[in-house]
C-alpha cells in the first residue's frame, strides 16, 4: 500500500500540520488542499494587482521549516496551491529551496485556465493523470493548479501501481479514499457532530492518512497520539461532505459513493472496500468566478419590547434614506421574555445593501444607518461602525469537452508532458430511488433528532448539502423511510420554496439532501448568516420530532 497523508483542507488550515504530518510517523505521500470556490476569488484578485501572485503562499513559509525534513524521509508533496499560478509557485519553491541548499526535483500541472470572456478567473478541474506523471518521472514535489481534490491521493497512488484510464473500481476506490482526507481533521474528529464522544473532546484532532491499496481499497488512520479519533462515523461524516448524487463525477471516474463499505479494523482505523467506479462524463467541471459588485453590512440592536415594530421602524427609515434596491433585512430573535440582562433581552437586525456603486453600498449606506441613532426607536444601539463597501464575488459552475483543455505535465526537468483525455466516457444520470416505506416502530417520544441522528452540511456554489447519517442499523430502516423531502421542508422552512434533490447511501445508513439556491449566488455573495451552509446539519439536528422511543435505548 502507499501511505499518503494530508495537511491542508483549505487556505487557512493549521499552520504547523505539515511539521506535525512529516515528524508524526511515515508517510510516503504528503498532500495539502487549499483551493476552495471562495479561495479561486481571493487568489484572482491577488493576481490582477500582481501578475506574479496567485498561488497560495501560506505553503512557501510552510515549506521554510519542512522541505528538509521531507527531502530526508524521501516523502513526495503533493498540492494545490499552485491556485491560478502553479508555475509561479514552482519556481518560488526553487528560489526558496536554493537559500537553503536544497535540490528538489519540482513538477506542476498547469491547462487548467480557461479562457471566460468578462470571468476574474475561471478553471477546469482537472483529474489525476497529470500529478501521476510528474511523480513518474521523479519528482519530489508537484504543484498543481485547479484539479480535483481527490486527485492529489488518486495522482500519486496510480503512479504507484500503475493504473491506467480504464481501472475504473481503483480510481474510484483512491478517489474515495482522497475525499474522506481532502478536508483535513474533518476525517479525524474535527466538526464531528458527537464531537464530546472523543478520547479529547475533539479539542486537536490529528490530520488523517490513507492507506491506498493496489485495488483501490483504502484504510483511513492517523498519526499514533493524535487528537481526535478515526471511527466508522467520522469517515461517515466525511463521505457525506459537500456531495450530490451517489454518483461522485470526476474527470477521471465516475465513483459509486453508495458502493462504498466501511468497516472498524482497530482503533483509528477504517477500511473502505467495494468501491465500484465508471467511466467518466464527456465533460469536465468549469469554475468561474467574477466581481458581483460591492456590499456593506450595519448590525442594530433591538432590545426589549415591540421588537417587530423597532425592526420596521429601521426598514422604513433605510429605504426613505438610501432607496430600496439591493437592501436586505434580516431579523434574528435572539431575545428573551423577562431577560435580566440587556444582551439577553435583545435581538439582531442584520441590513445588507449590494449595490454596482461603491459610493452607495459604502458610507452614502452605513453612515445613514448611523444617523439613525438617535433619531429611532428606543434603546437604539449598532454593533458596526460606519465603513466603506468591500467587493464581493460570484462563483458559478459551468462545463466544457473533457478535450477541450491542454492538460499539461510540466517535469522536472523542464520536458512538457500532454494528458490525453479519457478515450471511454459516459453520461451519468442519477437513478431515481424509491421512497423507503416507513415502518411502525411503536410508541414515539418527541426530543432532538440529534439523540439518534449525525449530520454533516456545507456548501457547492450557490447549493447546499445536508448528510445525515443514522447510529444504528435499526434508526437507518427509520430515517430512509421517515426523512423525506416534503418533511425535510418542515423542519428547515427555509427550504421549503426551494428545489431539494434527496438520495438515499443505505451502505452509510444515511440519506444526502441537495438544496438547489439556499446559497445565492454562492459563498462569497451570500448575506445568510450561515453563508457556506456549515452550520446546516446542526440546525437539523437541533429541531426536536417525534422519534421511536426503542431508538433511543439502542443508541
Amino acid at each position: 500500500m502507499i501511505r499518503i497523508g494530508n495537511a491542508s483542507g483549505f487556505y487557512g488550515d493549521r499552520f504547523s500540520a505539515w511539521r506535525e504530518m512529516l515528524d508524526g510517523g511515515d508517510l510516503d505521500v504528503l498532500t495539502g488542499d487549499y483551493l476552495a470556490e471562495l479561495t479561486m476569488l481571493i487568489l484572482g484578485r491577488d493576481r490582477a494587482r500582481d501578475p506574479a501572485l496567485g498561488y497560495a503562499r501560506t505553503f512557501l513559509r510552510q515549506l521554510e521549516t519542512t522541505l528538509g525534513t521531507a527531502l530526508d524521509k524521501g516523502v513526495k508533496l503533493v498540492t494545490n496551491a499552485g491556485g491560478l499560478h502553479p508555475a509561479g509557485l514552482a519556481q518560488a519553491i526553487e528560489t526558496l529551496a536554493e537559500k537553503h541548499g536544497l535540490h528538489p526535483r519540482i513538477g506542476y500541472v498547469e491547462g487548467d485556465a480557461i479562457p471566460h470572456p468578462d470571468a476574474l478567473t475561471a478553471n477546469a478541474y482537472l483529474g489525476a493523470f497529470g500529478i501521476a506523471a510528474c511523480l513518474d518521472a521523479g519528482a519530489d514535489i508537484v504543484v498543481t493548479g485547479r484539479v480535483t481534490d481527490a486527485a492529489l491521493v488518486v495522482g500519486p497512488a496510480a503512479a504507484r501501481y500503475g493504473w491506467s484510464r480504464d481501472d475504473f473500481d481503483a480510481l474510484a476506490g483512491a478517489t474515495v479514499a482522497g475525499h474522506v482526507i481532502e478536508c483535513g481533521a474533518q476525517a479525524t474528529g474535527g466538526n464531528f457532530s458527537f464531537f464530546t464522544e472523543l478520547p479529547d473532546g475533539a479539542r486537536r484532532p490529528g490530520f488523517p492518512i490513507a492507506e491506498v491499496a493496489e485495488d483501490g481499497s483504502c484504510v483511513i488512520t492517523k498519526h499514533p497520539g493524535t487528537g481526535g479519533a478515526v471511527t466508522v462515523e467520522t469517515v461517515t461524516a466525511q463521505l457525506l461532505y459537500e456531495i450530490d448524487a451517489p454518483g461522485y463525477l470526476g474527470p477521471d471516474v465516475v465513483t459509486r459513493l453508495d458502493t462504498a463499505v466501511l468497516r472498524q479494523l482497530g482503533p483509528d482505523r477504517v477500511a473502505i472496500t467495494g468501491v465500484k467506479g465508471t467511466p467518466p462524463p464527456p465533460t469536465l467541471k468549469v469554475g468561474v468566478a467574477n466581481l458581483g459588485g460591492f456590499r456593506n453590512s450595519m448590525t442594530f440592536v433591538l432590545c426589549g419590547l415591540a421588537i417587530e415594530e423597532k425592526a420596521a421602524l429601521v426598514r422604513a427609515q433605510l429605504e426613505d434614506e438610501v432607496g430600496k434596491e439591493g437592501l436586505g433585512f434580516t431579523l434574528a430573535r435572539t431575545d428573551h421574555p423577562d431577560a435580566v440582562d440587556t444582551e439577553a433581552a435583545s435581538a439582531l437586525l442584520h441590513v445588507h445593501l449590494k449595490d454596482q456603486d461603491p459610493k452607495r453600498a459604502g458610507r452614502a449606506f452605513s453612515a445613514a444607518a448611523v444617523e439613525l441613532a438617535l433619531a429611532s426607536y428606543p434603546g437604539c444601539t449598532l454593533t458596526t461602525p460606519p465603513g466603506d463597501a468591500a467587493p464581493f464575488g460570484v462563483f458559478s459552475a459551468d462545463t466544457m469537452p473533457q478535450d477541450g483543455v491542454n492538460h499539461t505535465a510540466v517535469l522536472p526537468d523542464g520536458k512538457r508532458v500532454t494528458i490525453r483525455p479519457p478515450i471511454r466516457t459516459a453520461e451519468y444520470h442519477a437513478t431515481p430511488q424509491h421512497q423507503a416505506k416507513l415502518k411502525d416502530l411503536g410508541k414515539t417520544t418527541r426530543i432532538s433528532l440529534g439523540a439518534i441522528l449525525g449530520a454533516r452540511s456545507g456548501d457547492k456554489g450557490g447549493d447546499a448539502n445536508l448528510g445525515v447519517w443514522a447510529r444504528t442499523d435499526s434508526a437507518a430502516d427509520w430515517l430512509l423511510g421517515w426523512l423525506t423531502v416534503d418533511r425535510l421542508k418542515e423542519l428547515l422552512p427555509e427550504t421549503a420554496p426551494l428545489t431539494v434533490e434527496r438520495h438515499e447511501l443505505p451502505n452509510l445508513r444515511a440519506v444526502n439532501f441537495v438544496i438547489r439556491g439556499l446559497l445565492g449566488a454562492g459563498v462569497a455573495a451570500s448575506t445568510r448568516f450561515d453563508p457556506q451552509a456549515k452550520a446546516l446539519g446542526e440546525l437539523f439536528r437541533a429541531r426536536v420530532a417525534e422519534v421511536p422511543a426503542k431508538l433511543l435505548d439502542a443508541t
